[in-house]
């Protein structure tokens, strides 16, 4: 009967031999391309001559197996891989924001809760308890980016042979015990909120009524509105390209980035009473002496707004009276229901919105820079008073 092969990554019975200067330790080992192969090395006792064997063997299991290994902890494999997910950022594959929000997750949930776990106990049932008890204690979003970075390590240690497969993938999908309805502006609800935003000395400052007729104007979410430059408002044409987002990049600080796809950078139309208001806009910032290349909605030094701080700013103008459930997000949707309700395809209305979806054979054969004026006509009708 043949004797059987040895698992991948191991070694046979280590056999001893006296030579002329000590003794020499032998064994057979399996390496990761399936090749076994006779290691030995040399001592002046029996015990030297198997010592450096082991370590050779060792060595050699480190650098063929990776630096994850069964018995790798958790929290040993998380910095592993988030230098994958440092370098995907610095090659432009990965947002600077979903670094660290990863990061923040992992430091704060789930090295907490399974840092200490090795690779090879890290098993459905364990991870799954994990997921279940943080989104009911902490939330379902936290979850799922627990989750998600959960996958990225555990993909990682199977890319280096520690696991067979990736378990994050059989744990149950996490979803919110109820969906939330979409919610837009009706026409009165838009008039009633820059009356309300104009009235507001603060939300003046913060020109938080231009920012949301332009938002609504195009659908734009805040990062790309306030990454705006008056090189990229094309006032003749009437229309404005999305190119960028501003963001908060740890160590950095605002940075004007590219969108987060081909399909986030657009040309669009902009309706009559949007590019009047920009155009007013235009002949301020010329008046004090600001330059194309400044955003359209500055700071007073003529800077990049945070949009985190422009939000917080919102929400502290928009009242609790019937406004209190508006965010920034709400004016992308508005425009969104605006062209579906005057009859635009779910294509016209995506290309509006920056989404990639939803079918791969118009986004990968059809020609989509430039958006179907329709747009601009349908929105024409947004606000009941153009502005002054």
């Amino acid at each position: 009967m043949p004797r059987p092969r040895l698992d991948i990554g191991t070694y046979g019975k280590i056999r001893t031999y006296r030579t002329s200067t000590g003794y020499r330790a032998t064994t057979l080992y399996r390496d990761f391309d399936g090749h076994t192969r006779p290691v030995e090395r040399s001592g002046k006792s029996e015990a030297a001559s198997v010592r450096r064997l082991k370590r050779a063997l060792s060595e050699w299991l480190g650098s063929s197996g990776g630096d994850v290994k069964p018995d790798t902890p958790l929290r040993e494999l998380a910095e592993l891989w988030f230098e994958t997910v440092t370098l995907d950022v610095e090659q432009g594959r990965k947002s600077p924001t979903t670094a660290d929000a990863y990061r923040s997750v992992l430091d704060r949930h789930v090295l907490a809760g399974v840092g200490e776990l090795r690779v090879r106990e890290a098993t459905v049932a364990r991870l799954d308890r994990f997921l279940i008890a943080l989104s009911r204690n902490i939330g379902v979003p936290s979850a799922k980016t627990a989750r998600t970075v959960l996958s990225g390590m555990l993909a990682y240690a199977a890319r280096n042979g520690a696991v067979a497969t990736n378990p994050t993938r059989d744990t149950r999908r996490l979803s919110a015990m109820t969906a939330k309805v979409p919610r837009a502006l009706t026409k009165q609800e838009r008039t009633q909120w820059l009356e309300q935003l104009e009235a507001d000395e603060k939300a003046v400052r913060w020109d938080l009524p231009d920012l949301s007729r332009f938002m609504m104007a195009t659908g734009v979410r805040i990062g790309e509105a306030l990454a705006v430059y008056w090189e990229d408002v094309h006032l003749d044409q009437g229309h404005v390209e999305i190119n960028y987002t501003v963001v908060r990049v740890k160590g950095a600080g605002l940075v004007r980035k590219p969108t987060k796809s081909a399909t986030g950078e657009r040309t669009l139309p902009l309706p009559s009473w949007s590019a009047e208001m920009l155009k007013r806009r235009w002949h301020d910032a010329e008046a004090d002496d600001r330059s194309a290349s400044s955003p359209v909605f500055a700071t007073i030094d003529g800077g990049l707004r945070d949009p985190s701080n422009t939000m917080k700013v919102l929400r502290q103008t928009r009242g609790s009276a019937g406004f209190g459930w508006v965010t920034s997000h709400v004016f992308r949707k508005t425009a969104a229901t605006v062209l579906d309700d005057a009859g635009l395809s779910a294509r016209v209305i995506a290309d509006q919105l920056g989404h990639s979806k939803p079918s791969m054979t118009q986004d990968v054969y059809l020609a989509r820079k430039v958006v179907d004026p329709a747009t601009a006509a349908a929105l024409e009708g947004l606000l009941d008073n153009r502005s002054n």
